[in-house]
């Protein structure tokens, strides 16, 4: 059939259903934006590229439906970066379109020109350029079938004079692959280390989430087992939070009850997660990684497994098929050595932490710093961010999706929240930008427009999205619940400040004189501050009310101390020393 390049192109969108395109309007991408409203494709021209890639990671991470990041090619895609990288740890499967400089006025240096392949070459799962016009839907299906097999961003790269070019094309079908099962003898052996096992633990990864079923099958498996469950860091929804097996996210501020219990197993099934290492390290001065405990680990990628931590069984297949494999391989008697006793275990060291977690008021100085008291005296009546993260769970709806920026505020609550079901807690991951809680939860709500979503975010890191709140407040766009922590300073790196450099805050304080909730009274929006936790509790309550029954979004600016949490990584610093000594006095004369 004879038709555009143009026309091609979003023929096979709609062929893979892709309704939803997030950036910047561009001359390089007009062709087919223009055709966009008349194939049932929503653009959402967004304040910024990298918002608009996080809207898209945040929107494909709560409904599990590709989306499409494009922009101008040149300043437009770069700014695409961060976010194509952090959906790429994320394992977010969207497809990102980068229109290309003219064929040929490439290598002469022109207006807004980019070697854009080698850009993204270490940021997505597949990439590929369109070598000709007639090429265009043969490319295009392949990437997009990649970025599902492979669970990442993929990009295709178009060359801007190839549209408006009229070709004779057929449209390819959609090809989807049956992810694996996992190998049968490598089953078998799982199935018979878990079932003489005497304290088995599952660890539940993003890849349970991602698999159809995955969290049902792990739950399944769990209960023959009365294996506690817990989950990778950032990955609170990979298992029912009210399910007496659940034992809470490992990493860094999680849950001491489930690392209490991973240190007693003696073998573990990390189900869907690469382990990576921020998932494992101590807390809470715990090192609770069970050393001599046999490790079954099963990831879709055999590059993961084995990785970081020393394997017994590796299995590469799909979540929810592998473990529904390994329970229907488990002895009669799996799970029955110590079952009572590790019921037991499990119930009082779940109750235990519960306990010290809702007493939990203030965060502590490491010996020979005292930075925290200080912060209390000097801000006796201001809410510490403990307090703040006990008033806004008793608002949060049990059906809520959230999201959280990196931070020390928001590390802070990695504990606190957990969920009925998969795919509602989108966290920034391992790449850690910036930046991330706003759009992502505008990506989400776009997609579940029936379903309460809060954002969370440090004031530092909202910074830099707080200009997404001009684009937000338009009347096609959906309303949302932001909630900023509002201690005026970067916190995480202010306590490697005070643990590290002896107070020698360099670029760690932010502005007082401005008010979040006054930018976005002056965006349109509903801005308000909490200063108390009965006033947070209260103002969350009535935000997603208006969110939910008025279609008003609101910034609740939540007023704190200057308290701060355990630092990132305490396993990537040390205290500097001094040898030859630095002096002003060095300084060359003007």
């Amino acid at each position: 059939m004879k038709m555009t390049t143009e026309e091609a192109f979003v023929k096979t969108l709609q062929a893979h259903g892709i309704r939803h395109a997030f950036g910047i309007i561009g001359s390089a991408m007009m062709p087919i934006s223009d055709i966009f409203p008349a194939a049932g494709i929503t653009f959402w021209d967004c304040a910024h590229e990298g918002s608009a890639g996080m809207m898209a990671d945040g929107y494909t991470r709560a409904t599990g439906e590709m989306s499409m990041m494009i922009a101008q090619n040149g300043p437009g895609i770069t700014n695409f970066v961060t976010a194509v990288k952090t959906a790429y740890w994320n394992h977010t499967p969207c497809l990102l379109v980068t229109p290309q400089a003219a064929n040929k006025t490439i290598g002469q240096g022109g207006f807004q020109e980019m070697e854009q392949m080698n850009l993204f070459k270490d940021c997505v799962a597949y990439q590929e350029e369109v070598r000709d016009p007639s090429r265009i839907c043969e490319v295009l299906a392949r990437v997009i079938a990649k970025a599902k097999r492979l669970s990442g961003p993929t990009q295709i790269n178009i060359p801007r004079d190839f549209w408006t070019q009229v070709i004779d094309i057929e449209i390819p079908e959609p090809v989807e692959f049956e992810s694996s099962p996992g190998g049968e003898s490598s089953i078998a052996k799982a199935a018979e280390l878990l079932s003489t096992a005497k304290f088995p633990v599952i660890l539940n990864g993003a890849g349970v989430v991602l698999a159809e079923g995955g969290i049902e099958a792990s739950k399944v498996l769990a209960e023959a087992l009365d294996a506690p469950v817990c989950v990778g860091y950032q990955h609170n929804d990979a298992f029912p939070g009210n399910h007496p097996l659940f034992a809470g996210p490992l990493g860094y501020n999680g849950s001491k009850a489930g690392m209490e219990l991973i240190s007693k197993a003696d073998v573990v099934l990390a189900l869907g997660t690469r382990l990576n290492p921020f998932s494992t390290l101590p807390g809470y001065g715990i090192d609770y990684w069970p050393k001599d405990a046999k490790v079954i680990q099963v990831d879709l990628n055999p590059d993961r497994i084995g990785l970081t931590k020393k394997v017994t069984v590796g299995i590469v297949g799909d979540a929810a098929k592998v473990a529904k494999g390994i329970t229907a391989h488990l002895a009669d008697t799996a799970g029955d050595a110590g079952r009572d006793a590790r019921k037991a275990m499990i119930a009082q060291t779940k109750s235990a932490w519960a306990q010290e977690l809702s007493s939990l008021d203030h965060e502590q100085d490491d010996p020979g710093t005292t930075w925290n008291e200080r912060a209390r005296q000097a801000r006796p009546d201001w809410m510490s961010p403990r307090q703040a993260w006990r008033a806004i769970q008793a608002a949060m709806p049990e059906n809520a999706i959230i999201s959280s920026d990196i931070g020390n505020n928001c590390a802070i609550g990695n504990a606190y929240p957990s969920f009925p079901t998969g795919r509602k807690y989108l966290a920034p991951g391992l790449f850690g930008p910036c930046g991330y809680g706003l759009p992502s939860i505008v990506g989400a709500k776009i997609g579940q427009p029936d379903v309460p979503v809060i954002g969370f975010a440090g004031d530092g890191a909202f910074g830099i999205a707080v200009n997404e709140l001009t684009a937000i407040g338009r009347e096609e766009w959906p309303a949302i619940t932001q909630i900023v922590f509002r201690n005026y300073q970067w916190g995480a790196e202010k306590r490697n400040s005070t643990l590290w450099f002896d107070d020698n805050f360099v670029g760690t304080e932010l502005d007082m004189k401005v008010s979040y909730a006054g930018i976005a009274q002056a965006c349109g929006l509903i801005g308000v501050q909490a200063k108390t936790m009965e006033e947070l509790t209260a103002l969350l309550n009535q935000a997603i009310k208006d969110q939910m029954e008025n279609n008003k979004t609101t910034l609740i600016e939540v007023i704190l101390n200057q308290e701060l949490g355990e630092p990132f990584r305490r396993d990537a610093m040390k205290k500097p020393v001094k040898v030859a000594g630095i002096s002003a006095s060095d300084m060359a004369a003007e």
